[in-house]
């Protein structure tokens, strides 16, 4: 594995653990030649899962398109990355669990918001905002009403 700071390939794993869902291993790594600390994670290899997409083409099924999406989604806010880690887990899951080798890309963005909205409301909204293309701030209200009438969480 070469580092991704300063590409030398010449590292020691320092801690592994396996993720909750049982289908990837985290691993903490330590440089030999920089001596910094990066993280990488271990993936059973899929069957190759298509996306549709909106214009019908297709491309492969990439956690770390999701990855980024939620990355813009959660600038700022107070959410851990395990916490995004948990959410591309859950998506994963669910998307290789169907018997189809195809989804639509807007039942994928459906998942991602469903489990962020549990985790940061305002990562949720700028996530949908962005995923339902809104125009106007119309959109963003007819998109906060549901939340609105819902009693304010304590935390």
């Amino acid at each position: 594995m070469k580092c991704p700071y300063c590409r030398v390939d010449n590292d020691k794993v320092i801690d592994s653990r396996t993720s909750p869902d049982g289908f990837s291993i985290r691993r903490r790594r330590e440089c030999f030649g920089c001596k910094r600390r990066y993280t990488t994670y271990e993936r059973l290899d899929e069957i190759a899962t298509k996306v549709v997409k909106k214009g019908g083409g297709r491309e492969p099924f990439s956690h770390e398109k999701i990855r980024r999406g939620l990355e813009k989604a959660c600038w700022k806010r107070p959410i851990r990355e395990e916490q995004i880690q948990g959410i591309i887990d859950r998506v994963e899951i669910a998307v290789h669990s169907r018997k189809d080798t195809e989804i639509d890309s807007e039942e994928i963005g459906e998942l991602v918001m469903e489990y962020l909205q549990e985790v940061d409301e305002v990562a949720f909204v700028r996530f949908a905002s962005v995923y339902r293309d809104f125009e106007d701030a119309r959109d963003f209200v007819d998109e906060l009403k549901p939340m609105l009438k819902k009693p304010a969480s304590k935390g």
